[in-house]
């Protein structure tokens, strides 16, 4: 997009005062501020600083703002400039936990920091945000003068991960990430007899038929995927939370996707590789002879090898479809710190990459990102502007945006990050032949109460 600077930058800044707690959360072992009541306490937000600090996970957050924040300028692999003000991006993997240790840590720190050390925006993941927004860490949208209003072309389930305990919103992004099955055009030819969406759907659409259409690929001679990327549709159609009056729970749907998994492995017709294993990404390319992934949108753009040469999606190679159930996975939110001393920048920017029509379909356009407006994924749907070459030209819009409205956060919880990890961790060792299906529930139930002791089995 065409850049331009933003002008009056800086504002006359909203100043207050705020008792933040910090101490240490003993069940997690993390950085925890003092609860909000029922109004979000007020937040000190001051602006005139010259350096903001942006700490995440990855590099998907900092592109976006290089391609399409206006006024931003790259300086270098980590830095950028907006106005006069210096970006800096703190980059740290979530492997082994190490993002949200870094991120307490500084959220400890951050009241008596100095200035150009204050963290003013970090992101956060479904998974664990409400360990995040339910603190005084955060600041709440309306404290920042995003209104309701400003917010209400989103989609209402990516507000309600950010919202704290008493209802105030913490937090705001820019995807919708309803998710669905991706397939190998060629590999659904070869089996099925067609790679027509609609046509694999019916393939497809429920887990009776599911398991059906994997034994015809295993008899085919490919493999259907790894019991792992199945697992956030099972778990996302769960009847209760994971901890249930302080005990860790195994719900039906959990230990139906166990079942199902344990079969089809012992068949051949789905492996057990993890996640962005070496192994589970060659079903990127046609020696995989890999039948689907499931996934997001941004799954499209972050995990498919789009600009490999050999690559099926370089190719137009995949197609999508809802799979047997609807469900999402993932997202990133972007939270305002506590003490930040760039009010003004960070409430733009926020409100920017978040609600602008022209920036969200930018990203859509760019990135085969799902955004976060209901009338952006129409205007998408509704025409050739949202066919994806990846896809061999499908429009995947219309069936993401009926997912987004379909999501259900009833059962989220603060322990869903540990449970998730801990269940496919031991489950793992069940599906390999390991150990027995009691045995690995036994160590699962270990494992989370080494994480929050205070849980039960």
């Amino acid at each position: 997009m065409k850049k331009k600077v933003i002008s009056a930058l800086l504002v006359t800044a909203l100043m207050a005062t705020m008792a933040a707690g910090c101490g240490s959360d003993s069940d997690s072992g993390s950085a925890s501020g003092s609860k909000s009541g029922s109004k979000a306490a007020t937040a000190t937000l001051e602006d005139g600083g010259k350096i903001l600090n942006i700490y995440v996970w990855n590099e998907e957050f900092k592109s976006r703002l290089e391609d399409h924040y206006p006024g931003y300028e790259k300086v270098d692999a980590t830095t950028g400039k907006i106005g006069d003000v210096t970006v800096k991006f703190n980059i740290t993997p979530s492997d082994d936990n190490a993002y949200q240790n870094n991120l307490d840590s500084a959220l400890k720190k951050q009241k008596d920091a100095a200035a150009d050390d204050k963290i003013d925006l970090f992101l956060v993941e479904a998974d664990y945000a409400l360990k995040y927004v339910d603190t005084d860490y955060t600041v709440a949208m309306d404290q920042l003068g995003i209104t309701s209003a400003d917010l209400a072309d989103q989609y209402s389930y990516t507000q309600d991960i950010v919202k704290d305990s008493n209802g105030n919103l913490k937090g705001s992004s820019w995807q919708a990430c309803s998710a669905g099955l991706i397939y190998n055009r060629e590999i659904a030819k070869a089996v099925l007899g067609t790679d027509d969406p609609a046509k694999v759907q019916e393939a497809v659409g429920s887990w009776e038929k599911y398991n059906d259409t994997a034994a015809k690929v295993a008899a085919a001679g490919y493999v259907m995927c790894s019991v792992n990327d199945t697992y956030r549709v099972y778990s996302n159609n769960v009847s209760g939370k994971w901890v249930q009056d302080n005990k860790i729970v195994v719900d039906p749907n959990m230990k139906k996707w166990v079942d199902d998994s344990k079969k089809l492995v012992d068949s051949k017709a789905e492996n057990t590789f993890d996640l962005w294993s070496e192994d589970w990404a060659k079903g990127k390319y046609p020696d995989g002879k890999t039948f689907c992934y499931f996934g997001p949108a941004w799954f499209f753009n972050f995990c498919l090898d789009s600009g490999e040469a050999g690559s099926i999606a370089s190719q137009g190679g995949w197609g999508y479809c809802v799979g047997p159930q609807s469900y999402y996975w993932g997202g990133t939110w972007i939270c305002a710190a506590n003490n930040t001393d760039n009010k003004t920048l960070v409430t733009d920017i926020i409100k920017t990459m978040t609600t602008d029509k022209k920036v969200l379909k930018e990203i859509a356009q760019k990135d085969s990102d799902c955004v976060n407006s209901k009338s952006v994924l129409a205007e998408l749907s509704s025409d050739n502007s949202g066919n994806l070459v990846l896809l061999g030209g499908q429009n995947p819009y219309k069936q993401l945006a009926a997912g987004a409205e379909k999501v259900d956060l009833s059962n989220l919880s603060k322990y869903d990050q540990a449970c998730n990890e801990e269940f496919q961790k031991a489950m793992g060792n069940y599906f390999k032949g390991n150990c027995t299906y009691e045995e690995a529930l036994d160590s699962f139930y270990k494992a989370v109460q080494t994480k929050h002791a205070s849980l039960t089995k």
